[in-house]
């Protein structure tokens, strides 16, 4: 027989499970709709030899790593390896441009270098207003480059700047990056049947 505190333990994280659950079963179709073209638009420039370019700040910028090396490597199928990077993995060029810079500037910089017309960003911000994500949007627009935002609920500020932004209906940081992940994952998935589906 559970203690009453072991007891209160476990409906704590029965309930945050509930959550996370509710959030990612209760997605509006809306926005179901706009993970299939954010896909859809990642497979059409992986197929024309692009590459996708993933940026967020912390825990958005582990999952923008993890998202490349998704991609990278591989995620479900056998198939060849996708060009993807991350602009949070090189510690040099981040602390050299904030320094030198400054820091709202630390993705669109690298951007600046490493982008080409056809390839598609990725911005990752829960609040959707962090300045260098924004930046790195705006830099990507004007360079030619397919926009792609994840965000919370009121993560309207992105919108403009995004051909497709994903809305998380959530205020929460944490509910918000764990339906970033499982987004991830399904853009993963979705993209790799894409480019290995027999003709």
């Amino acid at each position: 027989m559970p203690t009453p505190a072991t007891a209160k333990l476990h409906e704590t994280i029965a309930a945050s499970l509930r959550d996370t659950a509710r959030l990612l079963i209760e997605l509006p179709a809306e926005q179901i709709a706009r993970v299939a073209g954010a896909a859809e638009a990642m497979a059409k420039a992986l197929k024309a030899r692009r590459k996708v370019i993933w940026f967020g700040n912390g825990g958005s910028a582990t999952q923008s790593q993890h998202m490349a090396a998704e991609f990278v490597g591989r995620f479900l199928k056998e198939r060849r390896s996708l060009p993807s990077l991350s602009l949070t993995e090189n510690m040099a060029s981040v602390t050299a441009i904030a320094n030198d810079y400054d820091y709202e500037s630390i993705f669109a910089r690298q951007l600046e270098g490493l982008g080409r017309k056809g390839d598609v960003a990725v911005g990752l911000s829960t609040s959707g207003s962090s300045p260098n994500v924004l930046a790195a949007l705006r830099k990507a627009k004007t360079m030619g480059l397919a926009t792609i935002g994840l965000t919370g609920a009121k993560g309207v500020r992105m919108q403009s700047l995004c051909d497709v932004c994903l809305l998380v209906p959530s205020t929460e940081t944490a509910r918000i990056q764990e339906a970033h992940l499982t987004i991830g994952h399904i853009l993963c998935g979705l993209v790799e049947e894409a480019l290995t589906a027999r003709r």
